[in-house]
């Protein structure tokens, strides 16, 4: 509206149209709403009026519909809508989603003001800038017709008796014509304005996308670690047993073979074998520890640290099993924190405590080395991070120079049954 060009675009008749629709909107909604909620409390008495009354409740999502449409006259920018999508299929699921939805009050409430207020609103607006100055415009023809030449009425309150003074109204139209678009422009906007907060706000479609992205993330992490469990049981049940059973046949072979060179290149390959099938043990517990998938989180902790070549502690109390993304996130975290601790702290001993209080998991690894560890510095811990920030979870690390280093970390959570994972603290001293 601020362009000087405003009057030669569009805009203003848009917004004419916009607040035209938007009085025949109102009127319908009106009737509508009148006649459902008359008709459903007369035949309430005899539950067949029920429907129509729930009708009333949920009247505000077709008019959402129409307005999210009609939007487009006078704003740009799209207004999809903000309703989440049923967990089920069927009409139950649907109405017991939609009814619990905020948007549903929102769009119900923004029907009722279209019923009451705003078409009112509008057609006094279109009235004003809209028909009193096409009015006046037309004095000169309608002198020049219905008056016979000699006079006119002017909005069934001023006559006008002669043509200098006609001519000055349908120039004082005019004027109020080009004023009148603005009037449009401003009260298209504000009706849209309002419009666009009740039933399709900005900041809804963007939390809505933020929602949905999150969600998303979600359910990669939990594709992500049913497959690192699907190719856990396919090394361990399909090359690790052919790799077992290669090796025992190569041992037996080289027992009963003569001394000589033979038995020299059984034992070699029997040995070769045998560090396959340990790199290959090392490999599947690297992808996912199958102590993890059988017995949880404390469990697991503890082979980690026996694998430790640093001695350390351990000292989990967990109610029960936890989620399985948070299980295997909390794993990988302490697992490459005591790698760190192996290879770059110099530590003489350390120590992994933590438990579930207030919906929370906390773990924390603690070493006696050296510090300085900087997690941004390639350490491994920030993809482990961003792998945490998926879970709401939280990973930070204090190592001030000279040591401790701690590393510290956040997960919301609830456990997934009622058993109990352990028995009390779990101790694992190497």
């Amino acid at each position: 509206m601020a362009r000087p060009r405003y009057l030669l675009t569009p805009w203003p008749w848009r917004a004419a149209a916009y607040l035209l629709t938007g009085v025949l909107t109102g009127v319908a909604v009106l009737v509508a709403l009148v006649v459902l909620a008359t008709v459903g409390g007369v035949l309430a008495v005899v539950l067949v009026g029920l429907p129509l009354l729930a009708a009333v409740v949920l009247a505000g999502l077709p008019v959402a519909v129409v307005e999210r449409w009609r939007l487009r006259l006078a704003d740009a920018e799209p207004a999809p809508g903000v309703h989440a999508r049923p967990a089920e299929p069927g009409l139950r699921s649907w109405l017991t989603t939609r009814l619990r939805e905020q948007a549903t009050w929102r769009e119900l409430g923004h029907a009722l003001l279209c019923a009451a207020l705003l078409w009112p609103a509008e057609a006094l607006a279109v009235t004003v800038a809209l028909l009193f100055p096409l009015a006046m415009i037309a004095t000169p023809l309608l002198m020049a017709t219905v008056g016979d030449g000699r006079e006119a009425k002017v909005l069934k309150v001023w006559t006008v008796t002669d043509w200098p003074t006609a001519y000055g109204a349908a120039a004082l139209g005019v004027l109020m014509l080009a004023a009148g678009a603005y009037l449009l422009g401003v009260a298209a906007g504000a009706r849209a304005g309002l419009t666009r907060l009740l039933i399709a706000p900005r900041e809804a479609g963007l939390d809505a996308r933020v929602v949905e992205l999150t969600r998303s993330r979600s359910r990669l992490v939990d594709a992500f670690e049913a497959e690192r469990r699907r190719i856990e049981r396919d090394l361990h049940d399909g090359a690790q047993q052919r790799l077992v059973a290669l090796t025992m046949t190569l041992g037996l072979a080289r027992l009963d073979a003569p001394p000589g060179p033979l038995a020299d290149q059984l034992s070699r390959a029997h040995a070769e074998a045998g560090a396959a099938l340990a790199e290959l043990r090392e490999l599947i517990h690297g992808v996912h520890p199958k102590v993890l998938t059988d017995y949880g989180l404390e469990a697991a902790v503890a082979d980690a640290a026996d694998r430790s070549p640093v001695p350390v502690d351990v000292r989990l109390d967990l109610p029960g099993r936890l989620p399985p993304a948070v299980e295997s996130a909390a794993y990988f975290v302490v697992r490459e924190a005591l790698a760190n601790v192996a290879r770059h702290s110099g530590a003489s001993r350390a120590e992994v405590r933590g438990g579930h209080t207030r919906g929370r998991l906390v773990v924390e690894v603690h070493d006696d080395g050296h510090g300085g560890a900087d997690a941004a510095a390639g350490s491994g811990l920030t993809g482990l991070g961003d792998r945490l920030s998926v879970l709401d979870g939280r990973l930070s690390v204090s190592s001030p120079a000279g040591g401790p280093t701690v590393l510290r970390t956040e997960i919301p959570c609830e456990p997934v049954d009622g058993e109990t994972a352990g028995t009390g603290h779990r101790t694992a001293t190497r």
